[in-house]
C-alpha cells in the first residue's frame, strides 16, 4: 500500500495525525533511508512523549503510537532524529565475524566507530538512515525485584531502566505498527528483513519493544 509523503517527508493520510517538533529534527539525512527501528518510550502516556518533544534539543522518533493504535508523525522522516543510539555489530549476527575481529574490550563508542565506517548495507541502520517508530509503553521493575547491596546504592531510574522489563504493545499498537511498517516499506522501497527492535541494533534494555510485532495482516481499505 502506498501512501502520499509530500516534500517535506510528511505522510499525508487519514490514519496519520501531524504532531511534528521540529526540536527532535537534526537536519536532512546524508544518505538513503534503508530501515526502520521500533521502540517504546518508557513513558505512561503519549502526552509525556508529544510533551518532551517540544524541549529544546530533544530526542525523539519519527513516529509514536499511542495505546489506542492512534499514529503520530512526529518528525519529518527526510529529517534524520537521534533514536538509535551506538550501533551494534551486525556481522556477529549474520554471523560474517567474530569478536577477535575487534579491538580487545572494544566499548560501545569504539564499536560505533568501527560499524559508522562500514558501508550502510554491511551493518544496522543508524540514524541517518533509519526511521524510528517509538509505541508508548513504560518499563517497571518486575514483582518481588531485590536489589544487591550495590545495586541499592543506584537511583530508581536506572535501576529500572537496566532491571525494568518493558510491557507488551497492546494489540491495537501492534495493529497500528503492521500498518505503518507496511506503507513505509511500500512507499519507500525497503527490504521486509530491515526493520528492527531496538536493542537489536544499540545496547538497550532487551525487553523494549519484545513484544512488537509488524507482521500482522493489513485489512483491505
Amino acid at each position: 500500500m502506498l501512501v502520499e509523503v509530500d516534500d517535506h517527508g510528511m505522510i499525508n493520510h487519514a490514519r496519520v495525525r501531524h504532531a511534528r517538533s521540529p526540536q527532535i529534527e537534526r537536519g536532512k539525512r546524508a544518505w538513503a533511508i534503508t530501515g526502520i527501528v521500533v521502540h517504546q518510550t518508557d513513558g505512561d502516556t503519549s502526552a509525556s512523549s508529544l510533551n518532551s518533544y517540544k524541549r529544546p534539543k530533544a530526542n525523539g522518533a519519527h513516529f509514536l503510537i499511542d495505546k489506542d493504535g492512534t499514529i503520530y508523525q512526529t518528525a519529518a522522516i527526510y529529517q534524520r532524529t537521534n533514536h538509535v543510539g551506538p550501533l551494534q555489530a551486525r556481522c556477529l549476527v549474520i554471523p560474517t565475524c567474530t569478536l577477535s575481529d575487534f579491538p580487545e574490550r572494544v566499548g560501545a563508542t569504539a564499536m560505533h566507530r568501527i560499524e559508522m565506517s562500514k558501508a550502510p548495507s554491511d551493518r544496522y541502520p543508524s540514524n541517518m538512515e533509519a526511521i524510528g517508530i517509538e509505541m508508548v509503553g513504560r518499563a517497571r521493575l518486575p514483582e518481588g525485584f531485590q536489589p544487591t547491596v550495590k545495586q541499592k546504592k543506584m537511583p530508581l531510574e536506572r535501576l529500572r531502566g537496566d532491571f525494568g522489563v518493558f510491557p507488551t504493545p497492546t494489540a491495537a499498537q501492534n495493529q497500528a505498527l503492521s500498518w505503518l511498517v507496511h506503507v513505509l516499506q511500500s512507499s519507500m522501497k525497503l527490504a521486509t528483513s530491515e526493520v528492527f527492535r531496538h536493542p537489536e541494533v544499540s545496547r538497550k534494555n532487551s525487553t523494549e519493544a519484545r513484544g512488537a510485532n509488524w507482521t500482522l495482516p493489513i485489512p483491505t481499505p
